[in-house]
């Protein structure tokens, strides 16, 4: 089973061209989009091509959809979650291209693809940044510093306050695997589980108000799932740099594999895995 994987793309056609074109040429199965897939506010440099008014269905769905038409029955299996920088309000538009079937919007949810069970979960512990949607409270309500509460900042979409005050990663997590067997899955996140390699950020020396900041900015949750459950992959974004940083894109913890395609450059980073094979991974800048 031959998987793509790609995270953070932020919105550069560049890098999605890219893709679409790997796609057409090697066929996966699978692609697997692991959140921040959006431009920022700030940025319209997307709409300056000829006929870009809306970036989801007027480029990101409408390539897709042409590339499904191109492969036909080789069209893979395009699975997707959105990520911190994506603003929520946005998640329709990626339900209605869903049911269209470009692609699968699997935040929350359990699909099987060739027999392989997988789970996606969009979720990140609380940051610095103003943007709230899709942050969460993560094993209970401390803040790390320099980090700004989910009670506070910015939504796109209503919720109650309630959900806002006492939701966790870690009770999402619980209700989304429950007493399942996780030996076989393989889990699309957007945060890395914390104090790993994969969720380094370039924060060393940081003080906010004298006290020192976490250069590690993971999930707990997300840690403790993987070392009690032991998935057999788990794929993962949001820190940019932490490759560059540590030195590696993937990590272990037990028998889990787990894969990062965060990048802090202009390039596309790819990883192609087989999870009949996890050990034969491999990242690709292009």
């Amino acid at each position: 089973m031959r998987c793509f994987f790609a995270s953070d793309l932020h919105g550069r056609v560049d890098r999605y061209r890219k893709l679409f074109r790997l796609i057409e040429r090697e066929r996966p199965d699978a692609v697997f989009l692991g959140g921040d897939l959006l431009p920022t506010p700030l940025d319209s440099g997307w709409s300056s091509e000829p006929g870009l008014t809306d970036f989801v269905r007027d480029f990101l769905a409408a390539e897709l959809e042409k590339l499904s038409l191109t492969l036909g029955e080789v069209y893979p299996r395009v699975l997707v979650i959105l990520g911190n920088d994506d603003p929520r309000y946005e998640e329709k538009a990626f339900m209605r291209a869903g049911d269209r079937g470009i692609w699968e919007y699997i935040h929350n949810l359990k699909v099987t693809v060739d027999g392989v069970p997988i789970y996606g979960y969009a979720y990140v512990p609380p940051t610095p940044f103003l943007l709230k949607d899709w942050e969460r409270y993560d094993v209970s309500r401390h803040v790390d510093v320099g980090c700004v509460s989910p009670e506070e900042g910015r939504r796109t979409v209503p919720v109650s306050a309630r959900e806002v005050r006492y939701a966790t990663i870690e009770k999402d997590l619980e209700g989304l695997t429950g007493d399942d067997d996780l030996e076989r899955a393989v889990f699309l996140f957007h945060s890395p589980p914390y104090r790993t390699k994969l969720d380094r950020a370039a924060l060393d020396g940081r003080m906010v108000d004298h006290a020192p900041v976490d250069v590690h900015c993971g999930s707990v949750a997300i840690r403790r799932l993987i070392e009690k459950r032991q998935p057999l992959i788990t794929l993962h974004g949001h820190i940019h740099e932490s490759a560059e940083l540590t030195g590696s894109w993937r990590d272990h913890i037990g028998r889990t594999h787990m894969f990062s395609a965060a990048h802090n450059g202009p390039e596309l980073a790819l990883v192609r895995f087989d999870p009949h094979d996890p050990e034969s991974a491999t990242r690709e800048l292009h």
